[in-house]
């Protein structure tokens, strides 16, 4: 049985896995460089991802037969020399389609490793996930002028960690790391010390790798030196979720996520640009949504229709 122990912040969140924001450029600017085009960068992305999980392996060999003092943490080595014979991480990742944030016409071959699934739930997408974690970017110095990879060489470099576990507000990483998270189960078994410590049993291991534009893309955080359209890749443990409720409107926030895609940008039911989750005033009447619900006894929520049109009062501007 695996478990660590660890004193948890309340709330402590990592500046470089935050969604930063771009500045409007003002057209002053004369060397100003637009970004590269989203949908010809993702098929660039993808092959230096693919090629990398090609070409490298992690320590499975440890996860099967743990040693005494292993502290479940995945490393990467490059499949060569003593470890020619190694398995590929392309052989043992999962993957999934997901939707980039700016263009709706492209999307992108998330891969992930499970390494321990983990005896817990997995998270939903808005919620709030406890994690320890090792951010690194994958960056290629040099390509040929067609763009092709055949002197692809890459290198990687950390640049953000924790191995004390952090609580992230998973609506505010970046979006492939939200999408991975997603993926992974939290522990079964959570003990709180008498000396103010928390063990986590059985919980989560895995690794995320992301192309650019599920990442930073050219919008990078300040101080940080990640290249620009570097791919990402997070190693992780995933201990404990809490469902998420951004807005404090009652409604969690993954119940805001009214057309089912989940993603959390796109219901703005009173088109006021906040979207539901981040709106305590969904549908823009005036009156809180937390007054237009009705919250029971065993937790579970009730939505009025005082007019009986169809729409509940929460998202009825009339009701």
């Amino acid at each position: 049985m695996k478990h660590i122990k660890y004193i948890i912040p309340l709330l402590v969140m990592g500046i470089s896995l935050f969604v930063s924001c771009s500045n409007d450029d003002d057209g002053t600017d004369s060397t100003f460089i637009p970004a590269r085009d989203r949908g010809e960068e993702v098929v660039r992305a993808t092959n230096i991802i693919e090629e990398y999980l090609t070409t490298h392996f992690y320590n499975y060999e440890e996860f099967q037969n743990p040693p005494a003092d292993f502290d479940f943490r995945i490393k990467f080595d490059t499949i060569a020399g003593d470890n020619a014979d190694k398995i590929a991480l392309i052989e043992q990742v999962e993957s999934k389609t997901v939707q980039d944030r700016v263009n709706e016409d492209v999307s992108y071959t998330l891969y992930y490793l499970d390494a321990l699934e983990g005896a817990g739930e997995k998270p939903n997408f808005p919620d709030l996930a406890t994690i320890s974690y090792e951010g690194t970017y994958l960056n290629v110095p040099f390509e040929d002028e067609d763009g092709s990879l055949e002197n692809f060489s890459p290198y990687t470099k950390i640049f953000d960690s924790s191995i004390v576990p952090v609580k992230f507000d998973m609506t505010n990483v970046v979006n492939g790391l939200q999408d991975g998270l997603i993926e992974f189960k939290t522990a079964s078994t959570i003990i709180t010390n008498p000396d103010g410590t928390v063990t986590f049993e059985e919980f989560g291991v895995g690794a995320v790798f992301m192309q650019s534009g599920l990442g930073y893309y050219v919008d990078v955080p300040a101080g940080s030196n990640i290249p620009l359209y570097s791919q990402l890749i997070f190693t992780l443990q995933m201990y404990e979720s809490e469902i998420g409720d951004q807005d404090g409107d009652g409604i969690p926030s993954f119940m805001e996520d009214l057309n089912n895609n989940g993603l959390e940008e796109d219901d703005d039911t009173d088109g006021d640009l906040a979207p539901n989750y981040s709106d305590a005033d969904d549908d823009g009447d005036g009156r809180p949504t937390s007054d237009e619900i009705v919250v029971n006894a065993d937790g579970s929520i009730t939505f009025p229709d005082e007019d009986n049109d169809g729409t509940p009062d929460y998202l009825d501007s009339d009701s």
